[in-house]
C-alpha cells in the first residue's frame, strides 16, 4: 500500500511522534506505515486522514502516487 503520510506531515510541520500521539499509536507504527512496511486498519487510516482533514483515498492508494515534481511540472504547462 502506498501513502502520502510523510508529505502531509512535512506540510504541517508534524513529527512522527506528534501524529502517533494524535491517532493513538506508537511512533514506530507511523514509520512502518510511511515506508510501506505495514498496512493500516481502516480505523487507523481514517484517524490519520482525519488528522489531515483529507479523504482516505487522498492519503492511501494501492497504486503508486504521482511524484510531487511530476505533478508540478504538469500543472505549470
Amino acid at each position: 500500500m502506498h501513502n502520502r503520510i510523510a508529505l502531509f506531515r512535512a506540510e504541517r510541520g508534524m513529527s512522527r511522534r506528534m501524529l502517533a500521539d494524535a491517532v493513538g499509536v506508537n511512533p514506530q507504527t507511523i514509520g512502518y506505515l510511511e515506508r510501506g512496511d505495514y498496512s493500516p486498519s481502516l480505523e487507523l487510516a481514517m484517524k490519520i486522514a482525519g488528522q489531515f482533514d483529507v479523504s482516505v483515498e487522498l492519503l492511501f492508494s494501492f497504486q503508486p502516487f504521482e511524484s510531487v515534481a511530476t505533478a508540478l511540472r504538469r500543472a505549470s504547462v
